[in-house]
């Protein structure tokens, strides 16, 4: 597909192609974020999608655009997971052989959805532990073989296709009644944020878009601050959909042009608004699907008034993109570590405990107080040593509690020293 076809119009063909394949997902009020926010707030459902994921309509629409000789030499892609999937299911609905790269900490869930929807059709490789290390081992692959490489997000044809859920926001808010103010969407490479950013810019220039990043893989970021696509050294792999080193040298320039900002959100807080669609919205977000809700749910009600206020015939509404539910249920313990420590109501110190009697009741009685409890106890004794270290792990009711906390530890004559999460030691131990 030649970069001609990136525009609306671009995005409007793509609508067509993708009628029959792709579901509508939902675009459903949000009663939580409203109320917080005090404008209309409404998420768009693409954890819903074919494959759970809006990379379904980038997939599909790259792939049944090649050729039949294309075709017949099969394709290979890179995915955190997501991407697989959707490459996974246009392999099967087209009959193409395909070839899917994913790095080693792509959950398990993905993994098996891949080989579920892709069938006899596909094959899985793991390779390397970022997407990064899995894209250059699948560039290989298509360098060697002959495969065509269908990228994630720096593909024309990709970033059109995923472009098609901006028409759905504004033609299904219209049906509801709103007006869209502001548009909020996850960032990983950058094919979603500039396939939509692109066709609003053309139709609904009022619209402002934001693009949201986690901040332990800003990488579209970077790429703003320096004029071009940087890669950055170190990546925080958690949110694992959106986790790319190096934006794209397509949607780069798309974002630049077409999006307002771009904003980063911290590991934590995702984890915090997981829990929060799960347990309050009853929706299933996998942690890259809930980076736009994330920077809502921090957003300034005023701010927020602002953006999606004024006078017209309708209320405008702050629609937030939930990109992906492929959530591997064994991630929630890691989910509910990390929101308590961002939330500030987790700790972990390492206790030196006198190697006599009373000492731990001294520990439970006189430095713990009421909304304070141990939830990690592992206690080493030392042979040769009078003394004996344990790791505490301690959450409390409210973060108001922890400088009383911290004063009762300072003045117990037990060794305590808090293991911050910041530091290497708290690495080490988890």
């Amino acid at each position: 597909m030649s970069t001609a076809e990136l525009s609306a119009a671009g995005v409007e063909s793509a609508v067509e192609v993708l009628a029959p394949i792709v579901h509508r997902t939902p675009l459903e009020h949000s009663p939580r974020l409203s109320q917080k926010l005090g404008v209309p707030v409404l998420l768009k459902r693409e954890n819903r999608q074919v494959a759970r994921s809006y990379k379904s309509r980038g997939a599909y629409h790259a792939i049944q655009g090649l050729t039949p000789e294309e075709q017949a030499r099969g394709v290979v892609c890179a995915s955190a997971g997501n991407h697989g999937q959707g490459v996974a299911f246009s392999c099967a609905r087209l009959g193409i052989k395909g070839r899917v790269y994913v790095p080693g900490n792509t959950p398990r869930q993905k993994r098996q959805r891949i080989l579920a929807l892709g069938g006899e059709w596909v094959e899985l490789v793991v390779a390397g532990s970022s997407y990064d290390e899995a894209g250059a081992a699948a560039t290989a692959d298509a360098e060697r073989t002959g495969a065509v490489f269908v990228h994630p997000f720096d593909d024309a044809a990709t970033i059109v296709g995923q472009g098609t859920v901006a028409v759905e926001v504004v033609e299904q808010a219209a049906a509801m009644g709103y007006d869209v103010g502001q548009v909020v969407v996850p960032v990983g490479g950058g094919g979603l944020v500039s396939g939509m950013a692109l066709w609003l810019d053309e139709r609904h220039p009022e619209i402002r878009v934001v693009g949201v990043e986690p901040a332990g893989a800003a990488s579209m970021t970077a790429a703003l601050e320096a004029g071009e696509p940087v890669r950055i050294d170190h990546i925080d792999t958690f949110v694992d959909g959106a986790a790319v080193g190096l934006a794209g040298a397509t949607t780069f320039p798309l974002v630049r042009d077409h999006v307002d900002e771009v904003v980063t959100v911290a590991e934590g807080a995702v984890c915090t608004e997981m829990l929060e669609l799960y347990q309050v919205e009853g929706i299933i977000a996998e942690p890259a699907g809930a980076l736009a809700s994330t920077y809502a749910v921090a957003l300034d009600p005023a701010e927020a008034a602002r953006v999606c206020g004024g006078g017209g015939a309708r209320p405008k509404a702050l629609v937030c993109i939930v990109s992906g539910g492929n959530n591997d249920v064994s991630r929630y313990s890691e989910i509910v570590e990390r929101s308590a420590l961002h939330e500030g109501l987790r700790h972990y110190f390492l206790v030196t405990f006198p190697q006599e009697p009373g000492a731990l009741r001294y520990f439970l009685e006189r430095v713990l107080s009421d909304g304070e409890d141990i939830v990690v106890f592992e206690y080493v004794k030392k042979n040769n040593r009078e003394t004996g270290p344990a790791l505490v792990g301690i959450e409390i009711d409210s973060p108001a509690l922890l400088e009383p906390m911290l004063e009762r530890m300072e003045a117990s004559p037990m060794t305590i020293e808090r293991v911050p999460p910041g530091s290497p030691l708290f690495t080490f131990l988890f």
